[in-house]
């Protein structure tokens, strides 16, 4: 306890000779608590470079990974969420978009591109999960949608990169009926022979989980992903029993049959390409 035997010997530190440290350069890692350096870190795609944890990043960081520098253009960005329920609970709904489009500078909590993967067309749809929690409404099904009519039209492969809390309550059965939409039109994408490859990060739970996110030609997780559909709590309550270590994980989903690949940030445009090289070279 240096502390109090500096205070008991009235040893006292002049404010010009302690040092300062300026607020935001240093990031403390959850899974191996090492302090890493920020600058570091953001060169290597928010992955910890002492243990390979993968931070959440915005959408528009996956944008950058997956598709080259030329040629990018986005895709409706006039679609915005409605509130057709009036729904109040202790915030208005109406105030939470509006606060969220404020935040992320979207409308909306998908972001759709099409560009070029190592000079291959492909269309690009990527939750945000800062756009609260990157829930499922109406709006966000019709960006999904039209993700995969817009795929359709011109053939080429589609790729929607989820990361969601699930389905937007707020919305009600508006919210519930995506599920059944958007995985009528990836079947519409199937009939027409063209890939669509499904990439979870964390968190990718509830109806998301339930419908477009594990309906890939070719299911991807990156690292240590929670993947689910109810929570651990409601699944043990539920059944009774404790769960497994590591359950809902993305390790413990390859484990089971649930996932076709795990594949770190840094690989993950690399990983893709091979992917759609041999599902093109099949059709």
């Amino acid at each position: 306890m240096s502390w109090f035997r500096r205070k008991d010997k009235n040893i006292q530190t002049e404010n010009s000779e302690k040092k300062d440290i300026k607020e935001g350069l240093w990031v403390k890692c959850p899974s191996c608590r090492q302090i890493l350096y920020k600058a570091e870190l953001m060169q290597s795609n928010n992955v910890c470079y002492k243990c390979g944890y993968h931070f959440r990043i915005p959408a528009a960081s996956y944008i950058d990974i997956l598709l080259d520098t030329d040629g990018r253009q986005q895709h409706f960005q006039g679609i915005k969420p409605l509130d057709p329920l009036k729904f109040k609970a202790q915030k208005k709904y109406g105030d939470q978009i509006i606060a969220a489009q404020q935040k992320t500078g979207h409308n909306e909590a998908v972001q759709v591109f099409e560009g070029l993967m190592f000079e291959r067309p492909i269309v690009v749809a990527v939750m945000d999960f800062s756009f609260i929690g990157g829930s499922m409404g109406s709006a966000v099904g019709e960006l999904l949608a039209k993700s995969a009519d817009l795929a359709r039209a011109n053939n080429t492969p589609l790729i929607i990169v989820s990361a969601s809390g699930g389905a937007r309550m707020m919305e009600g059965a508006y919210s519930l009926m995506q599920m059944a939409k958007t995985s009528a039109k990836l079947s519409q994408l199937a009939d027409a022979k063209i890939p669509y490859i499904s990439i979870m990060t964390d968190p990718t739970t509830g109806g998301v989980t339930a419908s477009f996110a594990m309906l890939g030609d070719v299911n991807i997780a990156e690292p240590g992903a929670l993947i689910g559909f109810a929570g651990q709590r409601v699944i043990k309550q539920t059944i009774g029993a404790d769960l497994p270590e590591g359950f809902q994980r993305a390790e413990f989903l390859l484990e089971k049959g649930f996932l076709d690949l795990i594949v770190p940030r840094d690989d993950l445009k690399k990983q893709v390409a091979e992917i759609l090289d041999i599902l093109h070279a099949k059709t």
